[in-house]
Order: structure tokens, then sequence, then C-alpha cells
């Protein structure tokens, strides 16, 4: 006797399918109800940005949720590119920005498996440069002083932001010794990495090294040292030790005329206000492949990518980090001794510290989303979101090409959204 599908698994393969024909499942699907999902609860994503689409604040979105190593939720919505009238489809390429990061520090720990990157190392063992720059005191009168590094900046340091090593352009202003500094943006297009280097170090630290969260061009540094430990781009490595293994088929520093076609865009001009808005890796190619925000990948890719870590390390038998390094990557690396600067970089994190390239939530209470312990995440400033409950094993991947303030609020919202859902 043959048993007929449930409406729910109907309604999952429907709308699995729905978005793409073009891409295979990026893991293996689930009813949302056998995953400990309401599918009438999920629904409140869909309605969601059916609305801010319809009120014209963003083009379009991808949202992936995955949880006990099955995909439950895969959604596309919207527009592309809405100037082109190119519908969203789950297998649209977003220019991640920051979410650069994390695989960029994924990479950079399998070095440290490895011996060949100890967390101790001073960062002027790779580039001397680093041991001679100053740090700068800003005064009462808008101007600053100098005075000697205390200790040396660790490659530790640029895993966690405390190198004193700053973005220039925050939207704060307030540090003059900051504004001395290239914005992400501006750093992207300084030359090739040795170019790069020399550039900033001839400017002051923000901070002493190991002593202030400091968000930053940490991991444009960091993936200048992993080019020079492996002599490889930075693009060419990632490739060989993580989106290859990951079958992370659109992920990439450089895409082709093909897969440009397929990136999300953004409207020309910010919704709330009116002024003009643009991904500036895609207006100018960066100069080199820089570990802190140029990388490109779809949401399928990116889900594939975090079910490795809430698996400890490995997906569909491919080992990219050992669980003892998953576990430490995802751990609090913020001590008493260091000011935990995270919520004044995600308003909504108060309650997080901060790892090896990701945030991690210490407490349940004081943030103003729900979750657990030990969930770790990163976002995206062009609207990219993403985010692993290990205690849910749940893992969220989320784009929009939304590069205002919306992004901030996206962010709050899908994590509401996914929680607001969960049944068991």
């Amino acid at each position: 006797m043959k048993h007929k599908p449930t409406l729910a698994a109907l309604a999952l393969a429907v709308a699995l399918a729905a978005s793409s024909t073009t891409q295979a499942q990026p893991l293996p699907t689930a009813a949302p109800e056998s995953a400990g999902f309401s599918s009438q609860r999920l629904a409140n994503i869909d309605a969601f940005f059916r609305d801010e689409i319809e009120r014209k604040r963003v083009p379009g979105a991808v949202v992936a949720i995955a949880r006990q190593g099955k995909l439950v939720y895969f959604k596309a919505f919207g527009m592309a590119d809405a100037a082109r009238s190119q519908p969203m489809q789950t297998d649209t390429i977003f220019q991640l920005a920051s979410m650069t990061k994390i695989q960029v520090a994924v990479g950079a720990l399998a070095l440290t498996e490895q011996g060949r990157l100890p967390l101790q190392e001073k960062l002027s063992d790779y580039f001397p440069a680093f041991g001679t720059m100053q740090v700068g005191l800003p005064g009462t009168d808008g101007r600053f002083t100098m005075e000697a590094q205390k200790r040396p900046i660790l490659i530790h340091d640029l895993f966690r932001h405390t190198s004193g090593i700053p973005y220039g352009g925050r939207p704060d202003g307030s540090n003059p010794v900051a504004a001395l500094w290239p914005s992400g943006s501006a750093a992207q297009n300084l030359g090739t990495p040795a170019e790069f280097i020399s550039t900033i170090t001839k400017l002051p630290l923000v901070y002493q090294p190991g002593t202030v969260f400091e968000y930053g061009l940490s991991f444009e540094v960091l993936g200048a040292v992993v080019e020079k430990i492996t002599g490889k781009t930075l693009g060419g490595y990632l490739t060989d030790t993580v989106w290859k293994p990951l079958k992370m088929t659109d992920a990439t520093f450089r895409p082709t005329p093909a897969q440009l076609a397929r990136v999300a865009r953004p409207f020309p001009n910010n919704p709330l206000d009116g002024k003009s808005q643009n991904i500036s890796a895609l207006e100018r190619t960066p100069s080199f492949d820089c570990g802190g925000g140029c990388a490109f990948a779809t949401m399928g890719d990116y889900i594939r990518f975090g079910q490795m870590l809430v698996n400890g390390g490995s997906l569909e038998g491919v080992q990219v980090l050992s669980p003892a390094f998953v576990q430490l990557m995802t751990s609090n690396h913020l001590g008493a001794s260091i000011l935990n600067r995270v919520a004044s970089i995600e308003p909504h994190r108060d309650g997080y510290g901060f790892g090896l390239g990701v945030a991690v939530r210490v407490q349940p209470g004081l943030a103003a989303v729900p979750g657990n312990p030990g969930e770790f995440s990163w976002n995206g400033a062009n609207g990219t979101g993403f985010f692993c409950d290990p205690k849910e094993q749940l893992v969220v991947a989320f784009g929009t090409a939304a590069p205002g303030e919306l992004r901030k609020y996206y962010r709050e919202q899908v994590q509401n959204l996914v929680y607001g859902a969960l049944s068991r």
C-alpha cells in the first residue's frame, strides 16, 4: 500500500522548489514539524519580507534555516535587481561584507591546527612594521599624543579585534586617531596586501593591543598573514581549505561575469533617507582579497558552512576543523581585562562577547533577541546575516541587499522570527 505525502511535506517541497530550478538543495530537507518548527509560524517570515518589499524598503531577500542537520526553510522573495526586474532566487549571490571574516577565521585556524600560526605569535614576526607602530592618546582639544606599545600585537588580537587597529569613518567620528584610518571600503583599494600593510603601519593604533574590542581592519591583516604563510592568495587558500571541501560552489573573492549577473543589488537610494547607496565591491573590484569583507557567496553556500561549524568542524564526512578548534573559535575571548564594545557595533548584542571571528552569546538575558548561551554569529554591512545555536542545533543564513541602517533592523527581526517559529 502506498503512503500519500502529508500536506506539510508537500508544502515544504513546493516552497523549496518554487524559488530556484537551477541549484540542488544545499542540505537534506525535512518538514518543519519534524525538526521542531511550526510551519504556521515560519509563515511569519514570508509575511514580514513581503510587507517590506511591498513598502519598497528592500528589493528582496533569501532566508535559509536548518535544524538538526536538515533544511527546513529556504525561500527567496522579491527582486535580486529591481532595476533589471531580475527576481530573487535561492541561488542569488550576495556580497558578504563582514561575513567574510568568519570564513577567514576558519581558514586561519586550520593553519593553527597544523602548528603554522600560533595565536600568541607576534604580528611583527610576519610584518615587522607593526612592531614600530605607536598608540595615539586623544586629548581634550581634539589632538593626541603618542606612546609606545606596552605589548606587541599578537595573532590572537587580530582574531578577536583587540589589535588596536580600527575602521576609519565609523559613524560616531569621536576619536581623532581613528579618523586618520581608511574605512573598510577605502582599505579594499590600497593596492597589494604589502602596499595595504605599508600604508596602515604608518598610522597610530587607537588602543593599546589587547585592551579593547575595537572592530576594524584586523581581518584584512589576518588575511595578509595567511597569504604570507601559505604562498597563495587568500581566495586560493580558502578555495582549497574551506570552499571546495564544503562544496560552496559560488564562494569567491572574484566573481565571474556569469556570477556577477546573479549578485543581489540594492536600490540606488536608501529608502529611509533618500540618499544614494551602493555596495562598494560592486562599484570597484577590490585590489586584493581582503579578509575583512570582500567575499561573495549564496545563502545555500553559507548554510553549509554554518552546518559544518554546528557539526563540530565537519560536513558529509569532510573535516575542515577539529571539534576542539570549533569550540575555541566559538568561545568568548574577551576576558575581564578587555573592554567589551561588541554592543556598540551591533546594538541588539548586549550580553555577547567575541570569540575568534564571531560574536558569542554569554548569557540568556540583556540582548534584544532570543537565544541561548553559546549562540555565535556575525553579519555583513550590505544586508546579510548569520547565526548558529548549537544547543538548538540551529543554523540560519539570510541575505538582503540593504547597505543602509535597515540592515540592523533585519538582523534583529530575522532572529526574532526564527526563534518565534520554534515549537520545541
